[in-house]
């Protein structure tokens, strides 16, 4: 029985490594990469995501291939773009970013961009943008100060978590569900098992 392959996430984020397990996937490494992500002037935000998940996996192959280290293992890259029209709203620090974006988001539509990037073991690249649309209701200013005050929102793309306190937040949405909370699954797991990596080998042997 061969052995099975490796697969290397360039990504620290607690979301994405839940949503894999989910998937019954469990990387061999994670190679956070650390990249500049301002965008361009006049970019796009689903040009952004995917161009930033394109970035992040150079920069971990980069890394994976100095440390010589999980040579030959696959390689999977993300980034998450929420934006209202053209426009990309920042992945909040401080408070004051964080209400700015809930204000804008109250009552209104947006857009939940994730750009996907998946380096095989020979090299190739293969990527996928995904795209979800996401209406909120409208905010009271309790709601939005509680929110800021819960801390949910730091680091996060476009200042909510839909997985935690905002979930109360949304009254309509179209598309992935797992695309808002930072990778959509059933186009991960159609893009790796393309690439012929065994998504389902262990779904008949929990851990």
């Amino acid at each position: 029985m061969s052995a099975r392959p490796l697969l290397v996430l360039a990504s620290g984020s607690p979301r994405r490594l839940a949503l894999l397990a989910q998937a019954g996937i469990e990387p061999d490494a994670l190679l956070p990469a650390d990249i500049d992500e301002t965008p361009e002037r006049g970019e796009l935000p689903r040009r952004l995501a995917l161009r930033l998940a394109q970035q992040k996996l150079a920069a971990a192959d980069a890394r994976r291939t100095a440390d010589g280290a999980y040579a030959g293992a696959y390689l999977l890259a993300a980034d998450t773009v929420v934006a209202v029209g053209r426009r990309i709203l920042p992945k909040p620090e401080i408070g004051e970013e964080a209400a700015d974006c809930l204000r804008l988001l109250s009552g209104r539509a947006h857009r939940v961009y994730t750009g996907i990037a998946l380096m095989t073991p020979k090299g190739g690249v293969r990527t996928r943008l995904v795209e979800t649309r996401v209406r909120f209701k409208r905010l009271s200013r309790e709601e939005m100060d509680a929110y800021v005050a819960a801390r949910e929102w730091q680091g996060k793309a476009g200042g909510y978590a839909i997985q935690g306190l905002a979930g109360t937040f949304v009254v309509k949405l179209v598309g992935s569900y797992t695309n808002v909370v930072g990778l959509p699954l059933a186009e991960t797991v159609t893009l790796l098992a393309g690439e012929r990596y065994p998504v389902h080998q262990r779904w008949g042997h929990p851990a």
